[in-house]
């Protein structure tokens, strides 16, 4: 009898693991039908830390919500740490919404915090970059920051639990769609957050998530502009991992070999240009 009620206290024990391990990016929300946490794991980074399900009672400027949107140049999220003076690195994995428009729910970007933005729709994402007193979003103002996205080493993302929606991916922008691939990368005073078509075959290629030490310029190539604010369509970009060298070769690498390349010429808004990275040995 003993043996039978272990076997199946293991089976119960494993059953519910198994339940919480569905990786973040697998998991598929409905907009006006979110659970109040998406993340309901108790590994070993703990629980979730704020919230998804957001609304007028959540919004203020200590919210933990943990769902974004990126709709348009005046309509985005991102990612910032919760408390004050914290650095990426150490604080990515708890990370709160910090949106342009107040009606999400979450903590509101301060005004004149962003000095410059463009936002870019390409045939396969939409993007928002540009550059940002990060201070006012509670980073470190020498922070060099680091990249969030759904995935991270124990794929329950960073932050745990953490969507984004848009509704720039089809005409009725009253219909909010959850963003599976996506990346924002923060520090140095410098922004950039893509989200990837859903229904897009290669969103998991354009919204890379392994090369998160070379920042915004390689993985969400633009035009940085200080004082500019901006919004356009633009072609895609290469994938994140593969660049056209002097020569025309087209070659992929590993992050080791990315990280001493620096971006040549830059995407810029409807004006065709390939991308090309110049690699130091």
């Amino acid at each position: 009898m003993a043996s039978r009620t272990l076997a199946v206290a293991i089976a119960a024990y494993v059953a519910g693991a198994l339940a919480q391990s569905t990786p973040l990016y697998q998991k598929h929300f409905e907009w006006n039908a979110l659970p109040y946490k998406v993340d309901t794991d108790t590994g070993e980074r703990g629980t979730q830390f704020g919230y998804n399900l957001c609304n007028s009672t959540t919004e203020n400027q200590k919210s933990l919500c943990q769902t974004a949107v990126v709709n348009s140049i005046d309509d985005f999220c991102l990612w910032g740490p919760p408390e004050p003076n914290s650095v990426v690195g150490n604080t990515e994995g708890e990370a709160v919404a910090w949106c342009t428009k107040p009606g999400r729910g979450t903590r509101l970007i301060p005004a004149g915090a962003l000095t410059g933005v463009q936002f870019m729709k390409t045939p396969d994402y939409v993007q928002v970059v540009g550059f940002i007193d990060q201070a006012n979003v509670n980073m470190q103002s020498d922070d060099g920051g680091g990249e969030m996205d759904p995935h991270g080493a124990d794929q329950r993302g960073n932050p745990l639990g953490g969507l984004v929606f848009s509704n720039a991916f089809g005409t009725d922008k009253t219909k909010f769609t959850q963003v599976i691939e996506w990346h924002n990368f923060m520090g140095g005073g410098v922004f950039c957050m893509k989200t990837c078509d859903p229904a897009g075959p290669n969103a998991a290629h354009f919204c890379e998530h392994v090369f998160d030490r070379i920042g915004c310029q390689y993985n969400a190539p633009a035009a940085y502009v200080k004082g500019v604010f901006e919004s356009c369509e633009g072609e895609s970009q290469d994938y994140p991992g593969v660049y056209t060298d002097a020569a025309g070769a087209v070659q992929t690498y590993t992050q080791p070999r990315v990280a001493r390349c620096y971006l040549h010429h830059p995407i810029h808004c409807s004006r065709p240009q390939v991308q090309q990275l110049r690699c130091c040995d």
